[in-house]
């Protein structure tokens, strides 16, 4: 590209002036005192989720984007479930969906841990598993019943190298004062525990505590429900064994105002297991949307949803690993949505587990339970975009990234991004200390327009950055009506 054809680029861009003076963003001291330190990337694939990844954005922001309701909501009727079901899992395990939940049927009222799978994460089947006999049959998808663990029973794929196959799945669940107990099994199907003891026993307990293995920090983790000065709170321990942890630990919160999260659904992201994704329901304890006449008038059964038994909707939080969550957005990632049944207490409960949805290249599925009291009760489905929780947008007059330094590993650079028809980005590699490495500045830059999930980025050399790996660079996007979700080195 000619100085001029790129002068006009970034003009119509709103850029031109940025690019101008790009070379005294910030005083060459300062940028080496940054340089000292530098991320290693890898071949991670990163989102940009938080600000890990960013040093500066000039005329873009962090966007939070939001699922969308779609097909296969799975319809809590069995005498069973109840209207009250609730504290979901759903994974993925090779070619089958496992999903785990609590029945919690009014008359007669009792625990009871349910199981449904599928082959595609939209239609779910209740096998007739046989184990558990329910008002004189044993004909239905029950595997547990009555123990205190079935209250909340978490179950997980152990991701752990070298588990025993008669361990392969592993779970939590339990009440105080036993706390937490610890579960295992070679089909996902027959449950044993693995101790008579509680694994955890500091804690509240009282909804859905999660644990998996975290293949980033090696260990066994745990985030449980707990009270901090009267506020619902997370806390969390790690292990090694699973049955040996450590003493709670509060997670932080950062800046974000101290609200009631009722669950916290904390699961490592599937393309990048060292971010989790939490989805908390936030619960308005003490409150009221929906009049008690207008629950009446629904259906609500059992008397459950009395006068200031609040109401709840789902915020996105992120973690990195360790005892801090990042909460980059306070306002609702998932709605309750349209209709007094979802804004009374529960409607709005995410599942643990985020799972790639089948036959799609493109979407992931999570899960919420909705209408929870009234007899439309049911798990909704919603999906979004590989990596598409929050991006890096630039308006119609455009706008630029910088990340602080890093080292990556590879030969290529891919991003998942998306444009308007006007729009485009153009990517920049510099040195640490903030200036172009000739061969892959600006003006080298092949324009990015569309909407791709694995965009290879060139330059007018080609595509190959393996001259610059385990270098510090610094990632310059410059950027017009366009989203940028992720970005990830890698070998071809």
């Amino acid at each position: 590209m000619s100085n001029s054809s790129r002068r006009d680029w970034l003009k119509s861009a709103g850029l031109y002036s940025l690019a101008a003076t790009s070379a005294g963003r910030l005083p060459a001291n300062d940028r080496s005192e940054e340089a000292k330190t530098v991320l290693d990337i890898g071949s991670r694939r990163e989102l940009f989720v938080d600000h890990f990844l960013i040093d500066r954005l000039e005329g873009t922001r962090l966007e939070l984007h939001h699922p969308q309701l779609a097909e296969g909501a799975f319809k809590l009727d069995r005498p069973w479930e109840g209207v009250y079901c609730g504290y979901t899992t759903v994974f993925q395990d090779e070619d089958r969906y496992r999903m785990y939940y609590l029945g919690y049927p009014v008359d007669p009222p009792g625990n009871y841990t349910c199981y449904a799978e599928s082959t595609d994460g939209i239609e779910w089947t209740r096998p007739d598993l046989g184990l558990v006999e329910f008002q004189g049959s044993k004909s239905n998808n029950i595997l547990l019943a009555g123990l205190p663990e079935c209250h909340n029973f978490s179950p997980f794929l152990d991701a752990k190298p070298g588990v025993s196959e008669a361990e392969r799945y592993k779970a939590v669940g339990g009440l105080p004062p036993k706390g937490l107990m610890a579960y295992s099994s070679p089909d996902g199907v027959h449950w044993k525990k693995m101790q008579e003891q509680g694994i955890i026993t500091q804690g509240a307990f009282d909804s859905h505590n999660v644990a998996f293995y975290s293949e980033s920090e090696g260990c066994y983790v745990c985030y449980f429900r707990t009270f901090r000065n009267g506020i619902r709170w997370v806390d969390r321990c790690t292990s090694d064994d699973f049955l040996n942890w450590t003493e709670p630990v509060t997670m932080d919160f950062g800046d974000a105002p101290p609200e009631h999260l009722y669950t916290n659904s904390t699961t490592p992201y599937f393309r990048a297991p060292h971010i989790s994704i939490a989805l908390p329901s936030r619960f308005m304890a003490g409150k009221d949307a929906v009049s008690q006449e207008m629950k009446d008038e629904l259906g609500v059964e059992g008397g459950y949803l009395p006068p200031g038994s609040g109401f709840n909707d789902m915020p996105l939080m992120t973690s990195r690993g360790g005892n801090r969550y990042q909460r980059t957005f306070l306002e609702t990632f998932i709605e309750p949505g349209i209709g007094y049944e979802n804004w009374t207490s529960r409607s709005c409960y995410p599942a643990f587990g985020i799972v790639p949805t089948p036959d799609s290249d493109t979407q992931l599925s999570m899960y919420v339970n909705r209408h929870t009291g009234y007899p439309s009760a049911h798990l909704a489905r919603y999906t979004l975009r590989y990596d598409g929780f929050v991006s890096v947008h630039a308006p119609f007059a455009g706008g630029e990234l910088v990340t602080k330094p890093l080292t990556f590993e590879g030969d290529r650079l891919s991003i998942n991004d998306k444009t308007s028809a006007p729009g485009a980005v153009r990517v920049e590699i510099q040195n640490a200390a903030g200036q172009p490495i000739p061969g892959f500045t600006l003006a080298d830059s092949a324009e990015i327009i569309g909407d791709e999930l694995d965009r290879t980025v060139s330059w007018a050399n080609g595509s190959d950055v393996s001259r610059l790996a385990g270098r510090p660079v610094r990632l310059r996007f410059v950027m017009k009506a366009a989203d940028l979700y992720a970005l990830q080195f890698g070998n071809r």
